[in-house]
C-alpha cells in the first residue's frame, strides 16, 4: 500500500462530535471527489479503505453488453428451451 504525505506525516483530520471528518483536499482531487459525492468505506482486516461510492447503474453499466447479433424474441426463446432440456438431459453435479 502506498502512503501518501506531506513530508513524513500522513495526512490527517479532526473528528467533530457528530463524528464526521473533513477529507484533505490533496485526497478528495486523487479520488475525483466533489462537494455532495458518496464515498465508500472498506474495512480489510482492520485497515479502513476510502474509496468514491458509485451507483449500482454506474457499477452494472455495460455487464451485459454482447457484441454478437442480437437474437430475436422468438429465436431467445428457442434458445432457452433447448438449454433447459440440455441440463434436464445432462444434470450437473456441484
Amino acid at each position: 500500500m502506498k502512503l501518501l504525505a506531506t513530508g513524513n506525516h500522513p495526512y490527517t483530520s479532526s473528528m467533530t462530535e457528530k463524528g464526521q471528518v473533513t477529507i484533505p483536499v490533496h485526497i478528495r482531487r486523487l479520488l475525483g471527489l466533489s462537494r455532495r459525492d458518496r464515498v465508500a468505506f472498506l474495512v480489510r482486516e482492520g485497515i479502513v479503505q476510502i474509496a468514491p461510492a458509485r451507483s449500482v447503474v454506474a457499477q452494472t453499466a455495460g455487464m451485459l453488453r454482447h457484441e454478437g447479433v442480437a437474437l430475436s424474441p422468438r429465436a431467445e426463446k428457442a434458445a432457452a428451451e433447448e438449454a433447459m432440456a440440455e441440463e434436464a438431459e445432462h444434470p450437473r453435479r456441484d
